[in-house]
């Protein structure tokens, strides 16, 4: 079969599933490229078009270019996925960590006319909880209180040491109070944000243009006069309209990297997510092998992660056996070691789990995997794993493939170390809808380190169950992938971990 390019594949699974970036490519921090020359105009080439114009709604991998054009977010994250100020200028986290008070900034208008005040702040937060899609950043809040005239008060259920970095992701943008009660967001966004969408001017699903909002209070963050956003999903399509000038940044294909580079355009890069195998089954409890810890390190040290990198995709991003993005604190390089390719290893330990003949399994299949499937089987079949590969089309595959003890994904990461055990490891997700980490001895005890120690030593719990996870084979990962931009000159853009597309502020001038 022909082979998609691991931008384009990245991205197809990632936005496929709806899920939530290697260093950059020397791109500035959005306050250094702030007084830099460049175009006037920002015309984006996006892979997809907006999920929904309402952030309850929308996906927020793709959707960030165009909802931070219409709204301001509460909360924002630096390039590193740490909370910065935006509407609000500073929080407070209480001594027993149940509430957080939020200060907000009294400047700020919707494009409607009426004020950014407590009460349209605490109306769009209540809005978001209910959310389908926002609502995951204030699972463990009770309520939203008014406890002045600039401060609203987040009261929780417990502590909650992702709810800022969720806030910033893209969970917190403010929208009009009367919007929201007209139910009219989805079609017309009334937000305070930089830009204002011009639906005379925009075609639905093809281009969406801007005009620039009258005294922003953050202006300096958004040097362009002018914005537009084209979705354009064909990598090649998106790249002759950035060679042609009608767009002049672009969510970029490794294709098509040499080329660039001859352009004169700038290059950032950064890991995205990670590929290889999602075990549901650490207990044996739907494929009694998988129970075994020696069955599963079997299973890294079966796959070349270098290999498939390169087989799937080009080199573009890094072989790692670690779900915390490389390059970030948690990732430890040496740490991608412990399951060098080494088949005769692997099918020792097998032997040593009393299946020297191998087992049989079933394993999901859907069109958008295909390209991973040659190394699986002929990595699985070496190994003496006979498996039975059940096909079916995406949407049944999210549904259906977490009923299998064991499954090929590509899973989008996080900037945050705590966010990254919360949605990797423990919480509820759709790839993990019965989390069985407080059956293993090793790794139970260690997340409760995690969940009750702050500051350094909540960084070194996080470390120490890193290792663990690596130690315990809790997955079997092949690579990170790296999610690539081009910018033409005079623009810079900053990628960040947890954005598959960055928000605005991360396209400067420069």
């Amino acid at each position: 079969m022909k082979r998609m390019p691991l931008a384009l594949a990245a991205a197809a699974v990632a936005a496929t599933l709806a899920l939530t970036s290697c260093s950059g490519g020397g791109t500035p921090t959005p306050s250094e490229g702030g007084g830099a020359e460049g175009p006037d105009a920002l015309n984006i080439g996006n892979f997809l078009d907006v999920t929904s114009w309402d952030p309850s709604l929308a996906d927020i991998g793709f959707d960030g270019p165009y909802l931070s054009a219409v709204y301001d977010a509460l909360i924002a994250l630096d390039a590193e996925g740490d909370p910065i100020p935006s509407l609000a200028t500073e929080w407070t986290v209480a001594e027993d960590d149940l509430s957080i008070d939020l200060d907000i900034r009294t400047d700020a208008v919707f494009s409607d006319g009426s004020p950014v005040d407590v009460d349209a702040v605490i109306a769009s937060l209540e809005y978001l909880k209910a959310g389908a899609r926002s609502g995951e950043a204030y699972v463990n809040v009770s309520a939203f209180e008014k406890v002045d005239d600039d401060t609203v008060r987040i009261v929780l259920t417990q502590r909650d040491d992702t709810i800022l970095y969720f806030m910033g992701l893209g969970r917190s943008y403010i929208a009009s109070p009367a919007s929201i009660e007209a139910g009219t967001l989805g079609s017309e966004p009334i937000g305070s944000g930089p830009y204002v969408l011009d639906s005379a001017t925009s075609v639905p699903g093809a281009e969406y243009h801007f005009t620039r909002a009258e005294d922003h209070w953050d202006a300096e963050t958004y040097p362009f006069s002018e914005l537009a956003i084209y979705p354009i999903t064909d990598a090649t399509a998106r790249h002759n309209a950035m060679l042609s000038g009608q767009i002049n940044v672009q969510y970029g294909d490794v294709a098509n990297l040499e080329q660039a580079e001859q352009q004169g355009w700038n290059t950032a890069q950064r890991v995205s997510g990670w590929a290889g195998l999602v075990i549901t089954d650490h207990t044996g409890a739907k494929s009694e092998p998988l129970g075994k810890l020696e069955v599963r390190q079997a299973l890294n040290y079966a796959f070349d992660g270098a290999a498939i990198l390169a087989a799937v995709g080009s080199g573009a991003g890094v072989a790692t056996n670690q779900v915390f993005p490389d390059g970030g604190t948690i990732n430890d390089p040496a740490l991608n070691e412990t399951y060098a390719f080494n088949m005769d290893k692997a099918k020792e330990l097998l032997a040593d789990a009393g299946y020297p003949d191998g087992f049989s399994i079933s394993m999901p299949m859907s069109p958008i995997f295909e390209m991973w499937k040659p190394s699986a089987e002929q990595a699985l079949n070496e190994l003496g794993v006979t498996v039975t590969w059940d096909n079916m089309q995406m949407p049944d595959y999210q549904l259906n493939a977490p009923n299998y003890p064991m499954f090929i994904s590509f899973l989008a990461m996080d900037g945050n170390d705590v966010a990254t055990v919360a949605r990797q490891v423990t919480s509820v997700q759709w790839f993990n809808p019965e989390p069985d980490y407080a059956q293993n001895e090793v790794i139970a005890p260690l997340v409760e380190k995690v969940q009750t120690e702050r500051g350094d030593a909540q960084t070194a719990a996080v470390k120490e169950l890193n290792e663990a996870l690596v130690d315990q084979a809790w997955w079997s990962v092949w690579y990170q992938a790296n999610n690539i931009y081009y910018t033409a000159s005079g623009i810079q853009l900053q990628p960040v971990v947890g954005m598959m597309f960055p928000t605005l502020r991360y396209i400067t001038k420069g």
